[in-house]
């Protein structure tokens, strides 16, 4: 972040406030879950954590107006249906979380063990970003899907592929696009992935990921190829 004199310590500063706030709200989550606020289905005990290492604040805002469970097991609004419009974010999330894993673990992985594909280290990245988010977007829909329908396995893994393929690749359309314009056009170059710059980006990325992603589950929950959480 050298070169950019001037604005890199402004910045330097607010990925990493804001890399620490993602941070503390998935602690946070964590510590209501296992205080006694358990979910229903354990993947999203998985999900909501992940999910706020990226949205931070917005995302404790929707976890404790949407997907908090009370003492007893139950959803603290369950008496009333969730609006249409909440149940596609959380199931934009649920998706989210997979390829947010996924993308972390690609990443770390080519920090290690640099690869580069047509002569750029993050191609190499996106394909295994793509590949591992895959892996862990249909685990979690399969999870998540298998239970609710009680299907066998080999159903359980077409219903995940139906309802995931779609989701995760809208997610990472918008997650590549926003790194795209951040390395070719804002910054000029690849940002080192130690740098709290390039997590900061990442973050954002995800944000850009939901608001693709997010008409795709509109669309596939309405046609009841994922279910409603």
């Amino acid at each position: 972040m050298a070169e950019f004199s001037g604005v890199a310590q402004w910045m330097e500063t607010l990925a990493e406030a804001s890399l620490i706030v993602g941070f503390i709200s998935m602690v946070i989550v964590i510590i209501d879950i296992f205080s006694g606020h358990r979910q229903k289905m354990w993947i999203m005990e998985i999900v909501w954590p992940v999910t706020m290492l990226y949205s931070g604040p917005l995302g404790l805002w929707a976890y404790y107006k949407t997907g908090r469970m009370s003492r007893n097991g139950s959803n603290q609004n369950e008496k009333k249906e969730k609006p249409f419009w909440i149940s596609t974010g959380i199931g934009a999330t649920h998706c989210g979380s997979g390829c947010a894993l996924g993308d972390i673990t690609a990443e770390w992985l080519f920090f290690f063990v640099p690869v580069a594909l047509f002569g750029r280290a993050i191609f190499a990245t996106w394909v295994l970003d793509f590949i591992l988010a895959f892996l862990f977007g249909i685990a979690f829909q399969y999870f998540t899907i298998k239970p609710m329908r009680n299907l066998s396995v080999k159903e359980g893994i077409i219903a995940a592929l139906k309802a995931d393929t779609l989701s995760l690749t809208a997610w990472q359309i918008g997650m590549y696009g926003w790194m795209a314009v951040v390395v070719f056009l804002i910054i000029g170059h690849e940002i080192v992935k130690t740098d709290p710059f390039f997590w900061f980006m990442m973050q954002i990325a995800m944000l850009f990921g939901f608001m693709t992603s997010y008409p795709v589950n509109w669309w596939l929950l309405k046609k009841g190829v994922k279910e409603k959480m």
